[in-house]
């Protein structure tokens, strides 16, 4: 079995500690300050809450944007995002639990929207200048369904029983027998659960940096399946289907490939729901867009928003996007001590405390993921402090495994046992994303800025 580590970084040099906001850098050295080594994620919620602005403000009115827990699930982002997003996309009970102690109030979110994004004329048919449609109620009569939206495969029945109990906006699924399930708990619980039908399309002809669709899957219904699933859905009497769910864009830098995957999502529902005689009020497009790391062009938000207002959906029917990684990816830090720094037949290693257990990220996804080195001076005098100078290093962690390797072959000016190394771009799939009781060493502590 082979080792897998992460691609080579060469000949990139690390950042440069001043790439670092002061307030991080003080935080880190006061952490250092304590005698405990620091392995550590810092956030700044206001990084992530403006990332939700701007894409909110880019976006035409019939579309909502919900943030998908799963890219980050630190109370304080999740907080800090809940005013500036329509609401949340969950995929497991303890993100529900989050998301509905931490949704945004429907009042707050669309009187700030309405200041901030634009107008746009409606399809020839409709009204001119129409809003977001609010939530359909639900048919107890209670109050409007909870700005969650659920996705992922294999849910379990208490999961689903706990999402229909929460009257979420729509639950994504993925089966027949699913939605079967769903309709069970509905009809115990006197209500009719709104559900969307993921769907893994034949092919999606755009171009771009987008994974088509067509291929086996665990997600979704496979695109010629769909009739028939959409007729056994009409016969159960614990579903509202409102819509249909695709999720077929991922790490997507491309505005115009995006608007475009966006437009095939809300035609193809909307000739499908025709079609088949479903009532569609909700297109969920997933998330996908990406985050630019060096070297790579940002996506455009402006292009994207310009895009997308070009768009027609039926009236009525909101547009909902799911990004996670984008909104949050730079918002985070992760930050581990170097305890040892030191060379092995011509190739210098700095070690952490911390490393995989703590940020899977960069061996997982096959990525470069550059650090910089935050000096720290305070030093015992009686211990002799190995350093590295004008060198390419290997960062590796705590663990008893050479997959512990979180960046290879990368330039410092120095680097020595007690310094900082800090990874940008860490706030999503970070802590989340790693394996924390391997060996069981602590996991990293996290903070907000």
């Amino acid at each position: 079995m082979s080792v897998q580590f992460p691609p080579s970084a060469a000949p990139r040099s690390a950042y440069p500690a001043d790439v670092l906001p002061a307030r991080l850098r003080r935080l880190l050295l006061h952490l250092a300050s304590a005698g405990t080594p620091v392995s550590a994620y810092v956030y700044d919620g206001e990084v992530a809450a403006e990332r939700a602005r701007e894409l909110r403000a880019a976006l035409p009115e019939w579309a909502a944007v919900h943030y998908a827990v799963k890219a980050n699930s630190f109370p304080g982002v999740v907080a800090a995002l809940a005013p500036h997003v329509d609401g949340f996309e969950v995929a497991s009970r303890a993100e529900l639990d989050l998301a509905l102690s931490a949704r945004p109030t429907t009042d707050g979110a669309r009187g700030e929207a309405a200041t901030t994004r634009r107008t746009t004329p409606a399809p020839a048919g409709g009204t001119t200048g129409r809003s977001v449609p609010a939530p359909v109620e639900g048919t107890t009569g209670r109050s409007a369904p909870a700005p969650v939206v659920a996705a992922g495969p294999a849910k379990s029945p208490p999961f689903l029983a706990a999402l229909i109990r929460a009257r979420v906006e729509a639950i994504n699924a993925e089966s027949l027998l699913e939605l079967h399930r769903i309709s069970a708990i509905a009809v115990a619980e006197g209500v009719r659960a709104r559900v969307t039908l993921r769907v893994n399309p034949a092919s999606i002809p755009v171009t771009g940096s987008l994974r088509m669709g067509g291929v086996p899957s665990q997600f979704g219904v496979a695109e010629p399946d769909v009739p028939d699933v959409l007729r056994a859905a009409a016969r159960l009497p614990g579903l509202d289907l409102v819509g249909f769910h695709v999720h077929a864009a991922s790490g997507n830098l491309d505005a115009d490939a995006h608007a475009a995957y966006l437009r095939w999502c809300v035609e193809w529902s909307a000739r499908t729901a025709r079609e088949h005689g479903v009532d569609l009020r909700l297109v969920d497009v997933g998330g996908g867009i990406g985050v630019a790391f060096e070297g790579e062009k940002p996506f455009d938000v402006a292009r994207f928003g310009e895009l997308a207002a070009q768009v027609e959906p039926p009236p009525g029917v909101k547009v909902l996007l799911e990004p996670g990684r984008y909104l949050v990816a730079d918002c985070g830090w992760y930050a581990a001590e170097a305890i040892d720094v030191k060379t092995s037949y011509g190739t210098s290693y700095v070690l952490i405390r911390g490393g995989i257990n703590h940020f899977q990220l960069p061996t997982s996804w096959d990525i470069v993921h550059n650090m910089a080195v935050l000096p720290v001076e305070d030093w015992p005098e009686d211990c002799p402090r190995p350093a590295l100078t004008g060198t390419e290093v290997t960062v590796t962690g705590e663990l008893c495994t050479p997959e512990d390797t979180l960046l290879r072959d990368v330039r410092v000016d120095r680097v020595r046992a007690g310094d900082i190394v800090v990874f940008p771009y860490a706030g999503s799939y970070g802590w989340e994303f790693a394996m924390h009781r391997f060996l069981g060493h602590p996991v990293a502590e996290r903070h907000l800025l």
